[in-house]
C-alpha cells in the first residue's frame, strides 16, 4: 500500500495507534497496534471486520499472564540454558495461549477460530508437553522443584539433615570458643558453615579461615572438627548444583525443539490486537463500515474521533465528486476533511469508524494537503509547499484515491490563487477523483454552482453568538462573515462602510444572495422539522386513539358477557319462582298470597327494568311520544318506548314492536298522551294488572307459562278481556298457546282480535268470572 506515513500523520492517525496501543494486553500486541498500516484488499478488510465483530459479540479474549517470550526462545535456540524464572514465564504463556484457544475452540465457530486455526501457519499449537514439564520442574519462585527429578529429590533430602547436624555441633561449641568470638553465633560464609573469631585471637582456634570482614577485625573460621561435614555438604551442593542446571537444560531443550512457539506468540499478538480493537469500539461507540463500490462514500452521523463531544455530520461522495467546503475560519472545515481521512484509514486498518453507519469503498491511497509546511531549509514558501503537494496529488489522483485538500488557492494573491484552484479542482474531475475541499475563495463557489461533480457546502455560523455550529450544509457556498463579523465586534460605521465600498457591488451582491439562501433554508429547515413533529404527534395521537380503542372494545366484551351471565342467573331465578307460585298456587288457601307475591314480582321487575326511553340519544328524532306512522299497519302511533333499533308503538289498542327503518316520523303531529293503563280494583288496593301479554319472540315453554300466570292473575282480579300478542310469523306459537287456552277452566273464550286491533296476530282471551 501507498499510504504514506506523513499523510496519515497530517491525519492525526498516529494518535489512533497510541489509543490502540494503551489498550493492549501485551507487549506484542502494542508493537502491532503502533505499526498497524491500511491494507489495500477488500477481502482482508472484510475478515478483519468479521474478527473484531467476534471479538465484540462473541468470545472476550482474556490475555492475562502473555508475555513476548520471542528473545528467551532465541537464545535457548542459540544454546543458552534459560533460568527458571524464564523458564517458567515461557510456560506461563505457553499456558495462557492454550487457555485462549480453549476458549475460543469452545464459544466461536466465526472468524476468530479460524485466527486460532490457522494464523501464521500453524495458529495457537499444542504445547501441553512443555507447558506441564515447566509447571512440575519450577516453583512459582522461579527455584527448581526438589521433585523435578529422583535424583535432586535425594539430593536435598540429605542436605536438611546435614546441616542440622552442623549447626548444632557448632553451637555446643559455642561456649568453649567464648573468650575468642566476635559473636556468640554461628554463621555461613561461601556455602561453609563458620565461627566468626577476633582477628587477635584467631590463631587459638584450630581450623581453617574461611573469610574476613571487611574492617579486618573478624575473621570467619571453619573448625577443624567440623570440616569433613562442611566438605560432605560442599559435595552434595555441587551435585545438587549439576543436577538442577540439568534439568534447566533439558528444558531449554524442549523449549528449542517446541517448533509452534513463534506461530503462538504470532496469533496471540494477533488476538491482543483485535482485542484491543474491539476494546475501543466499546470505548468510542464505533460502529462497523460496510464495503461498498469505487467512488461511493456514504457516512451517516460522522463525527471526527479524537474530538470530545464532536458534531456529527453526514458526508455523501458519488455523483458528487468533489465537495467545496467555504466559510469562516475555525468552523470545522479541516476538522470535516479529517473526519472522512480517518473513517476511510480506520475501515481499511480492519476498525469500526466513528459513524453512526458507514459505506466505504477500498482505496489505493490518501491524497492529503493539509496544514503549512514551510521549510526554511529547503528554501520553500507555504505557497510553494502547497504546490509541491498539489503537483504529487494531481499525478496520482484517480477514482481508487481520495483527495483532500485544505485551503486551496491560499498564501498567493486572491485572483490567481482562484484561477490556479479552479485548473487543479478540473483536472482531478477529469481523472474522476473523489474527495473533500475547502476554500475561502469567492470565485469557486460560482465555478461548482455552474459545475458537474462540483457541489458547495459550507460549515455552520451563528452569527448572533459569534460562533460556529460545526454543521455540514451540503448544497450552500458558505459566507466569510468578515464584514459582519466586524462590525458587531464595534468597528467604527465609517471604517464598515468604506470596507463595503471597496468591496463592491459585486462582493456585496454575493454575500446578500448567500444570506438569503441561509434564511431560506433556516426557514425551510424549521418547517421541515415542524411538519416532522406534527406527524410525530399524530401518530402518537392515532397509537393513543388505537389503545383506548382496543381497551373500550376489550371492556365492551367483558361487560357484554357480565350481563349475559347476569341475564342467565335472573333467568333462571325467574323461572324457579313461577315454578314455586305454581305449585303454591294450587292449594285454594295459599292462592290469595300467591297472587299478591306474583303482583309485588311484576312490579319489581318493571321498577327494574331500564328505561332506554327516558333521554334518547341526543340528535335521534325518534323518542318516546314521538308520532310515527307505520306502513306495515297502515296506522299513525305514537312511540311508547326505545329499545335500541326496536321501538314498541301504540296503534290504536294494540301495541306493536317494529325496527326502525319501518317506520317514518310524523313531523307536525303533536305528539298525543301515553294512554292510561286500565286497571281495576280488589278491595281498595289498586291493581295494576296489564290486560295486554307481550309473547312475541318468546320461547314456547316461556311463552305458555307466562300465559298462564297471566290467565291466573287476570281470573283472579276479575279481569277481562286479556289481549295476549303472538305475532302472525308461521302460526306455530299462536297454535301452541290455543291448545293451552283450550284446557284452562278458567277461559270461557277465545277468538282473534279485530284486523285493525293485529287480526291473527293477536288472540283475545275471554276470562270466566
Amino acid at each position: 500500500m501507498p499510504f504514506e506515513e506523513a499523510a496519515l500523520a497530517t491525519l492525526d492517525f498516529p494518535r489512533i495507534r497510541e489509543a490502540l496501543a494503551s489498550r493492549a494486553a501485551t507487549g506484542m500486541g502494542v508493537e502491532r497496534a503502533r505499526g498497524l498500516c491500511p491494507v489495500g484488499s477488500s477481502a482482508t478488510i472484510s475478515r478483519e471486520l468479521d474478527e473484531l465483530e467476534d471479538a465484540l459479540f462473541g468470545v472476550a479474549l482474556s490475555l492475562g499472564g502473555v508475555q513476548d517470550v520471542r528473545p528467551l526462545v532465541e537464545r535457548a535456540r542459540d544454546g543458552r540454558v534459560l533460568t527458571g524464572s524464564e523458564l517458567l514465564e515461557v510456560g506461563y504463556t505457553l499456558d495462557a495461549a492454550m487457555t485462549v484457544r480453549r476458549a475460543v475452540a469452545t464459544n466461536s465457530r466465526g472468524p476468530l477460530l479460524n485466527v486460532v486455526q490457522s494464523y501464521a501457519g500453524s495458529g495457537l499449537s499444542d504445547h501441553t508437553l512443555l507447558v506441564r514439564r515447566v509447571l512440575e520442574s519450577i516453583d512459582r519462585g522461579g527455584e527448581v522443584r526438589d521433585d523435578a527429578s529422583p535424583k535432586l529429590r535425594e539430593l536435598r533430602r540429605r542436605l536438611g539433615p546435614l546441616r542440622d547436624r552442623i549447626r548444632e555441633r557448632l553451637t555446643n561449641t559455642l561456649e568453649q570458643w567464648a573468650d575468642v568470638l566476635q559473636e556468640n553465633i554461628v554463621t555461613l560464609r561461601r556455602d561453609r558453615y563458620v565461627l566468626p573469631v577476633q582477628a587477635s585471637r584467631v590463631g587459638q582456634v584450630q581450623g581453617i579461615i574461611v573469610d574476613s570482614s571487611a574492617s579486618g577485625q573478624t575473621y570467619f573460621v571453619e573448625p577443624a572438627t567440623i570440616t569433613p561435614l562442611n566438605n560432605e555438604l560442599a559435595r552434595l551442593l555441587l551435585d545438587e548444583e549439576a543436577e538442577v542446571r540439568r534439568i534447566l537444560t533439558e528444558l531449554s531443550g524442549l523449549v528449542v525443539t517446541d517448533a509452534g512457539i513463534n506461530a503462538t506468540i504470532l496469533t496471540l499478538a494477533e488476538l491482543d490486537l483485535i482485542a484491543a480493537k474491539a476494546s475501543l469500539a466499546r470505548d468510542w461507540r464505533l460502529n462497523r463500515p460496510q464495503s461498498g463500490p469505487d467512488g461511493e462514500y456514504k457516512l451517516q452521523e460522522a463525527r471526527h474521533p479524537l474530538i470530545e463531544n464532536a458534531v456529527s455530520n453526514d458526508i455523501y461522495l458519488g455523483d458528487t465528486r468533489l465537495l467545496l467546503i467555504t466559510g469562516p475560519n475555525m468552523g470545522g472545515k479541516t476538522a470535516t476533511l479529517k473526519t472522512l481521512g480517518l473513517a476511510v484509514v480506520m475501515h481499511q486498518c480492519g476498525m469500526y469508524v466513528a459513524a453512526a453507519s458507514a459505506t466505504l469503498p477500498t482505496v489505493q491511497d490518501v491524497l492529503v494537503d493539509i496544514g503549512d509546511e514551510q521549510s526554511i531549509e529547503a528554501s520553500l514558501s507555504t505557497f510553494a509547499s502547497h504546490l509541491k503537494h498539489l503537483r504529487e496529488i494531481l499525478e496520482t489522483a484517480g477514482r481508487q484515491t481520495l483527495v483532500l485538500i485544505d485551503e486551496l488557492g491560499s498564501g498567493t494573491d486572491p485572483q490567481e490563487g482562484a484561477a490556479l484552484s479552479q485548473a487543479i479542482i478540473e483536472g482531478l474531475l477529469a481523472h474522476d477523483a473523489r474527495g473533500v475541499i475547502t476554500s475561502h475563495l469567492a470565485p469557486l463557489k460560482l465555478f461548482a454552482l455552474e459545475t458537474p461533480g462540483l457541489k458547495n457546502a459550507s460549515m455552520g455560523f451563528d452569527l448572533a453568538a459569534l460562533a460556529p455550529t460545526y454543521r455540514l450544509q451540503v448544497g450552500q457556498p458558505g459566507r466569510s462573515y468578515a464584514l459582519a463579523i466586524a462590525r458587531r465586534m464595534g468597528l467604527p460605521e465609517a471604517v464598515m462602510l468604506r470596507a463595503e465600498t471597496i468591496l463592491g457591488p459585486e462582493g456585496g451582491l454575493l454575500e446578500a444572495l448567500l444570506e438569503n439562501l441561509e434564511q431560506e433554508r433556516e426557514q425551510l429547515r424549521t418547517d421541515v422539522e415542524k411538519a416532522a413533529a406534527a406527524r410525530r404527534s399524530t401518530e402518537a395521537e392515532l397509537g393513543r386513539v388505537q389503545q383506548e380503542r382496543s381497551a373500550i372494545q376489550e371492556r365492551r366484551d367483558e361487560l357484554v358477557a357480565e350481563a349475559a351471565q347476569k341475564a342467565e342467573t335472573l333467568y333462571m331465578n325467574a323461572l324457579e319462582q313461577v315454578r314455586s307460585l305454581r305449585s303454591r298456587a294450587r292449594d285454594e288457601v295459599a292462592r290469595p298470597r300467591v297472587l299478591e307475591e306474583l303482583r309485588q314480582l311484576r312490579r319489581t321487575a318493571q321498577a327494574e327494568r331500564p328505561q332506554a326511553a327516558a333521554e334518547a340519544p341526543r340528535g335521534d328524532p325518534l323518542r318516546a311520544g314521538s308520532t310515527v306512522e307505520v306502513p306495515a299497519y297502515g296506522a299513525t302511533g305514537q312511540v311508547l318506548d326505545v329499545r335500541g333499533d326496536e321501538l314498541v308503538v301504540q296503534l290504536g289498542l294494540m301495541k306493536v314492536n317494529v325496527r326502525r327503518r319501518d317506520v317514518r316520523m310524523k313531523a307536525d303531529v303533536v305528539p298525543a298522551t301515553k294512554p292510561k293503563v286500565r286497571s281495576s280494583f280488589v278491595g281498595t288496593a289498586p291493581s295494576n294488572f296489564q290486560a295486554e301479554l307481550q309473547l312475541r319472540g318468546h320461547h314456547v315453554e316461556e311463552a305458555v307459562e307466562e300465559l298462564r300466570q297471566a290467565v291466573g292473575e287476570a281470573f283472579a282480579l276479575k279481569e277481562s278481556p286479556l289481549r295476549v300478542v303472538h305475532g302472525k310469523g308461521q302460526g306455530v306459537l299462536r297454535r301452541l298457546l290455543r291448545d293451552y287456552l283450550k284446557t284452562d277452566k278458567r277461559v270461557e273464550s277465545f277468538s282473534d282480535a279485530e284486523p285493525n286491533q293485529g287480526g291473527h296476530g293477536v288472540t283475545v282471551v275471554n276470562i270466566r268470572r
